[in-house]
């Protein structure tokens, strides 16, 4: 595969990753114990060594902080202003993972810990960390209860066995639920409630009974209308678990349809609902770009366009470097002139004869459109195959197929034919680059190329257009190609 399109990384976390540490400046001096962050740190055995406050952050890990431990393994991450709340650790000079805690709104506390005894740490003076101790210690031993029982239920050994089993997982799973509501109960506005809140799995009631039948969709219909409860989308803090990301995949997964429009309705709700996050909103906006700059499914590319359309158009681009402003912008104004159901771009392309050859002047009920170079080593592979689909199936079924040489040299179009000769492609296919005259011409009347208006950022890159030349399929398999042009050919045949 040739790739055209430079992977861009939106940077918007101002953190070291684990993999690019550096040597940490020295901290500046202590801020008021009324403002900052000051938290004094005892870690054994190391000494006169630097360690780092880390955090999760999305599905990955960020360092946030340094210090530098003294003789005695003492050091202090301290600041003028707060880090953002939620669940930290401590990295030891290896990168290796300490004892997890919480930071909320106090951060003025000391942990007392040991590496070769990672849960042991002593924090004081962090109600945070006092009630996040008295919830772990239950927690751990309720799912611990739980664990050992699914466990059991694996290897049970008779059907009785099993039923037990089964109402004692249902009694213990209860058990830790009603715990953690108890917890949120005692401590609201917390960051624990917080957290745990949006931990939380709606549990499905009786399923109704309609028209004397069980309501088979309800449980779908009701955890998807109360996935997000007591969940504010707003609060930064929840980007540092290792949870929420996952919760939010999860839902895509299992909850929303893959239909381009039912996803951007959840989008734009968690993006509006967001923006007041300071951290998440910019997070999620990146998020849900990277997703559907190349989608999944087909179609989903429409997602990304809402995204561009009505966020980064209207000036949602401040935390963007250059380069990346450019790339959507870029990839923006590509897609919106080969979106499904839309006429296909005009392509008025030279042949192999020096002939032009017009894209519309093709008549047939299909026509496949690839884009695709010589010298690439996934069209080598790829072309052989299209080809041996036209002549065993495609030709009888009417397509047409129109192909474009990206690269117009001489040496690659020698090449070309050298390569369809070679590998005896069908005499039916249409081989068509643009000149360079057309081009610079083209460029210099700041025209869209055809690069641009099929996307063109990889070969090969493929579509399939109907009679009236409207966009149908792009960039599937060739055999969802093939697919496609069954259900079509069936749908006519019913009609008939």
């Amino acid at each position: 595969m040739k790739n055209y399109l430079l992977i861009i990384t939106l940077f918007i976390v101002p953190a070291l990753s684990f993999g690019q540490v550096k040597k940490p400046a020295v901290q500046s001096s202590a801020p008021a114990a009324s403002s900052g962050r000051s938290i004094s740190v005892t870690l054994t055995p190391y000494k006169n060594c630097w360690i780092y406050l880390g955090s999760y952050y999305g599905n990955g890990k960020i360092l946030s902080d340094s210090t530098r431990l003294d003789d005695k393994s003492q050091g202090v991450f301290k600041s003028a202003t707060k880090v953002p709340g939620g669940i930290y650790f401590l990295v030891s000079p290896q990168l290796t993972i300490q004892n997890e805690f919480l930071i909320g709104s106090v951060q003025h506390f000391s942990i007392v810990g040991d590496s070769t005894k990672k849960e042991a740490a002593a924090i004081t003076g962090s109600p945070d960390n006092d009630q996040f101790k008295e919830y772990s210690k239950m927690a751990n031993e309720k799912g611990g209860r739980l664990a050992n029982l699914n466990q059991q239920f694996n290897f049970a050994k008779t059907g009785a066995d099993s039923a037990r089993l089964k109402a004692e997982i249902k009694v213990a799973t209860k058990d830790l639920v009603d715990y953690r509501e108890s917890i949120i109960k005692k401590y609201p506005r917390t960051l624990l409630a917080t957290l745990l809140n949006a931990m939380k799995s709606p549990e499905v009631p009786a399923i109704p009974i309609v028209k004397g039948k069980p309501d088979s969709l309800y449980p779908y219909r009701f955890v998807k209308d109360h996935y997000w409860d007591d969940v504010a989308f707003n609060d930064d803090r929840l980007l540092r678990t290792p949870f929420f990301e996952k919760k939010i995949d999860e839902y895509f997964k299992y909850y929303v349809s893959p239909e381009a429009d039912s996803v951007i309705a959840e989008v734009k709700y968690m993006l509006l609902s967001a923006r007041t996050g300071k951290e998440m909103y910019p997070y999620l906006l990146t998020k849900f770009t990277n997703k559907y700059l190349n989608p999944e499914y087909m179609g989903q590319d429409k997602v990304f366009i809402y995204l561009f359309e009505n966020f980064y158009a209207k000036g949602d681009t401040t935390f963007l470097n250059a380069t990346s402003r450019k790339m959507i912008f870029d990839r923006a104004y590509s897609m919106m002139a080969n979106q499904l159901g839309n006429q296909a771009p005009v392509l008025d392309m030279i042949d192999t004869t020096g002939k032009t050859v017009s894209l519309y002047t093709v008549q047939s009920p299909f026509t496949f459109v690839v884009f695709w170079d010589p010298t690439c080593g996934h069209c080598k592979e790829e072309l052989p195959r299209v080809d041996s689909m036209y002549k065993a199936k495609w030709k009888a079924e009417g397509v047409k197929l129109y192909s474009v040489n990206v690269s117009s040299a001489d040496k690659t179009m020698e090449e070309l034919n050298r390569f369809v000769t070679e590998k005896k492609f069908s005499k039916d296919w249409l081989y068509t680059y643009q000149s360079k005259a057309a081009h610079d011409a083209e460029q210099a009347a700041g025209q869209p190329n055809f690069r641009q208006l099929y996307d063109v950022f990889q070969t090969p890159t493929m579509y399939l257009l109907d009679d009236k030349k409207r966009i149908i399929a792009k960039k599937l398999s060739l055999e969802q190609f093939d697919s496609m042009i069954t259900e079509k050919l069936k749908k006519q045949t019913g009609k008939n």
